[in-house]
């Protein structure tokens, strides 16, 4: 007879990961000011929620390939089936609220 055991439940410390596509970051003409801003957007909104910035997360391809913009997703997107098409580091803060709807609230 063999002993049944339930899977553990582990509870990150830190709020979800953002997903960024690598192969998309390298493609882009400023995809490291894309990333670099991104980060630095997150830390910040992190710094003023008293909180830790969610991790950003290199990941495959998503198979969407835009020619000019990066792919970026989240839990809360994912969720709604949406991805992020980003085309320039200004257009960050914008992305990061549509990411990471809660922190914003």
């Amino acid at each position: 007879m063999s002993v049944k055991s339930s899977p553990v439940v582990a509870r990150p410390r830190r709020p979800t990961p953002v997903f960024v596509c690598r192969k998309c970051l390298k493609r882009v003409e400023d995809g490291r000011e894309i990333r670099r801003a991104l980060k630095s957007e997150l830390k910040q909104r992190a710094k003023a929620s008293g909180g830790k910035r969610p991790r950003v997360v290199m990941t495959s391809c998503f198979g969407i390939c835009p020619k000019r913009a990066v792919v970026l997703a989240s839990d809360s997107t994912l969720q709604r089936g949406e991805y992020l098409l980003l085309t320039d580091s200004e257009d960050i803060a914008g992305a990061v609220d549509i990411l990471k709807p809660e922190s914003a609230s």
